[in-house]
């Protein structure tokens, strides 16, 4: 069976440009009948055929980036775009954003929507049912197009692209260690599904900070919670079965609903249960007692991508070069409040 072949590669092969293979393939008459000819026989020999998801490859730069984030009112997504935005504008470039609202296929049709000539590539994070499904042909296919992709957060080993990670389990190691080193003994995890890659890192820092303690993980002191309608009855059922002088929570909502029921049980924050959640935002600074919580910076995040992204589209590869990703890391804080003890 012939190796299947993308318009990328082609373009490289030949040492002509993407835009001069799509239009060659559309026999345009932009393109000299040579170039047209050695073009369609490269592509019949190894039996190149049309993505669906970028189907309209541009021939121009739009100077519009294409940014899929699963989650609109959640605190870090909104940080991340601002991010986003600010360092695109001050560029000249413009930001459409699409919301996947934690749905693969809202995921696929956004991108091919936007892939359609609209943007000129893209910054994303996955969805929760991307990831519960493994399905990442979507994104290959983009990569496969000529489209570069930033990742962020949520990211994909699978997927060949610049990512922008946080150090997830260092910072839960850290935050599980300060409970730990307050005197706590029983320290409860709050967190999602195990697909969710982000979880499962914070998930591992936790573990890994009650061996270092000499403190042997009890799976009862997990609590998995769906990732979206979370209800305060599955909380409630915990914390009514379960003995713990302590918590670390994936997110802020679970840390913050965790809290409320802790207090209506007729314990103490911090006194008798500490708590840390992750995503600096209002909740964790009204809530009562406030938050300690994780800082994931995700302006910072945002303009990391951004730049990222427009650094590819600004500094074309060369016809042999190879294809140069990195992995940035940007390192979380902890912000300590009211609800751990202070030492």
């Amino acid at each position: 069976m012939k190796r299947k072949i993308t318009l990328k590669q082609i373009a490289r092969e030949l040492e002509v440009s993407i835009s001069t293979v799509s239009k060659s393939l559309k026999d345009s008459d932009e393109i000299s009948a040579d170039t047209k000819k050695k073009v369609q026989a490269f592509a019949k020999l190894y039996n190149y055929r049309p993505n669906n998801i970028a189907l309209s490859l541009k021939n121009r730069k739009t100077k519009n980036i294409g940014v899929v984030i699963p989650d609109i009112v959640h605190h870090f997504f909104t940080t991340v775009f601002r991010g986003i935005e600010k360092y695109a504008n001050e560029r000249g470039y413009n930001v459409v954003v699409c919301v996947s609202d934690e749905s693969y296929e809202k995921e696929v049709f956004n991108m091919e929507l936007l892939a359609n000539g609209s943007i000129d590539g893209f910054i994303m994070s996955v969805s929760a049912q991307t990831q519960q499904k493994n399905d990442f042909s979507h994104l290959k296919e983009v990569v496969e197009q000529g489209f570069p992709l930033v990742l962020f957060d949520r990211v994909i080993d699978e997927i060949e692209c610049d990512k922008v990670i946080m150090n997830d389990e260092q910072i839960a190691y850290e935050a599980t260690a300060k409970m730990l080193a307050e005197g706590k003994k029983k320290i409860a995890l709050v967190t999602t599904e195990s697909y969710f890659n982000v979880s499962e890192k914070r998930a591992d820092g936790y573990r890994r900070a009650l061996k270092d303690f000499g403190i042997k993980v009890d799976e009862n002191l997990t609590l998995v919670l769906p990732f979206k309608g979370v209800e305060e009855s599955y909380i409630d059922a915990f914390v009514e079965n379960e003995v713990f002088d302590a918590a670390l929570c994936v997110n802020e909502i679970f840390a913050v609903l965790l809290m409320a029921i802790v207090q209506k049980k007729g314990l103490r924050i911090p006194e008798d249960v500490s708590v840390i959640g992750f995503t600096d935002g209002l909740l964790s600074r009204y809530s009562t007692p406030s938050l300690t919580t994780v800082a994931q910076h995700g302006e910072s995040m945002g303009e990391i991508a951004a730049e990222m992204l427009i650094e590819k589209l600004e500094n074309e590869i060369g016809f042999h070069e190879e294809e140069v990703y990195r992995t940035q890391i940007v390192e979380a804080t902890l912000i300590e409040r009211g609800s751990t003890i202070n030492k």
